[in-house]
C-alpha cells in the first residue's frame, strides 16, 4: 500500500516515517463528519477566519484532496479522533458535507501528538508560542528532551532552546506573539528584558524591523551597564547578600536623603510565600 503522507526533506522523520504503512488499517474509507471529535493534543489553536473560508469555498468547489488522518475514539466503533487535518474538517463542516475521506491508522497519544507536530510544521501552520507549546507538551508529558525534540523536528537544538524560551516572556507579549503583532525574530530580542512589554509596544506603534529592534535593545542594555557602574558598590553587596540569602533577585536603591526602594523579585507563588513566612518569622 503506498503512503500518501511523504516526508519533505529537511523536516525530521516525516508523517511517512511516523505512519508507517504497517499501522494504516483503511486509506479509502469515508466516515461521517460528525463521527470525528477534535485532538485533544492538537498543537495549533488559532485559525484564520479569511483562510478557513478561502478553503471552506475551495471544498465546496473540489471537495477534500487529501484525506484526513484518525484514530479510533476510545472503545466507540463508530467514533475518531482526530490527528491531522483538523483546519480540513472546520471547513469541511462549513461547506455542509457530511463525510469525508480519511485514514485510519493505529497512535497511542504520542504518536498521535508527533503526528499532528509534523503536519503543522511541515505546513508552517503553527504560530511560534504553539510551536514551543508543542514542544513543552513532549518534554514534560512524553519523556523527550530538547536534544531528541531538535532530531524528531529537524531543527536545530538552538531553535527548540529558543522557542522554549519565548514561553518565559510576559503573558501580555506571548498573545502580541500569537496575534502576530509581534514576529517570533521581535520576540527573541525581548526575552529577559525587565521592559520588554514597553519596547513592544513602541515595535508596534514605530512598526520597526527586527534589525531595527535589535539596535533600540542594544542602546537600552548599554544605558542599564553604565547606570549600573554607577552604583554604589556597598548597595551592590547588600543586594548580592540578600540575593543569596533569600535565593530570589533583590533590587536596592536610595536617594539622597537616605529614602528609597528595597524591590524582591519573586517567580512563583512558593517563593512569595517563602518570603512572606521569612519576613513574619523574623519581624
Amino acid at each position: 500500500m503506498i503512503n500518501p503522507f511523504k516526508s519533505k526533506k529537511g523536516l525530521g522523520r516525516g508523517l511517512s516515517s511516523l505512519i508507517g504503512d504497517s499501522d494504516i488499517k483503511n486509506s479509502n474509507e469515508k466516515v461521517l463528519i460528525s463521527s470525528i471529535v477534535p485532538n485533544r493534543n492538537q498543537p495549533r489553536k488559532l485559525f484564520e477566519k479569511e483562510s478557513l473560508e478561502e478553503l471552506t469555498n475551495s471544498i465546496k468547489e473540489r471537495g477534500i484532496i487529501q484525506p484526513l488522518i484518525v484514530r479510533k475514539f476510545g472503545s466507540q466503533d463508530n467514533k475518531y479522533e482526530l490527528i491531522a487535518g483538523e483546519r480540513r474538517w472546520q471547513a469541511a463542516q462549513s461547506a455542509g458535507l457530511h463525510e469525508i475521506p480519511v485514514i485510519i491508522i493505529e497512535a497511542d497519544n504520542l504518536k498521535s501528538l508527533e503526528l499532528a507536530i509534523i503536519e503543522n510544521v511541515q505546513r508552517k501552520d503553527l504560530n511560534a508560542i504553539e510551536e514551543a507549546d508543542s514542544y513543552k507538551n513532549l518534554i514534560e508529558n512524553f519523556g523527550y528532551n530538547q536534544e531528541s525534540v531538535s532530531k524528531f523536528i529537524g531543527k536545530s537544538r538552538s531553535h527548540v532552546s529558543n522557542s522554549l524560551r519565548l514561553l518565559t516572556l510576559p503573558e501580555k507579549l506571548i498573545e502580541m506573539i500569537k496575534l502576530n503583532k509581534i514576529s517570533q525574530g521581535h520576540a527573541k530580542l525581548l526575552i529577559g528584558l525587565e521592559n520588554a512589554i514597553l519596547i513592544a509596544d513602541k515595535i508596534i506603534k514605530k512598526k520597526l524591523s527586527v534589525r531595527q529592534t535589535e539596535n533600540l535593545v542594544r542602546i537600552l542594555k548599554k544605558g542599564f551597564k553604565q547606570t549600573a557602574k554607577l552604583k554604589d558598590p556597598n548597595l551592590i553587596s547588600v543586594e548580592n547578600q540578600l540575593s543569596e540569602k533569600l535565593g530570589m533577585r533583590v533590587y536596592l536603591s536610595n536617594k539622597k536623603n537616605n529614602s528609597g526602594k528595597l524591590t524582591f523579585e519573586f517567580k512563583g507563588l512558593d517563593q512569595l510565600d517563602r518570603l512572606i513566612n521569612t519576613i513574619k518569622n523574623n519581624y
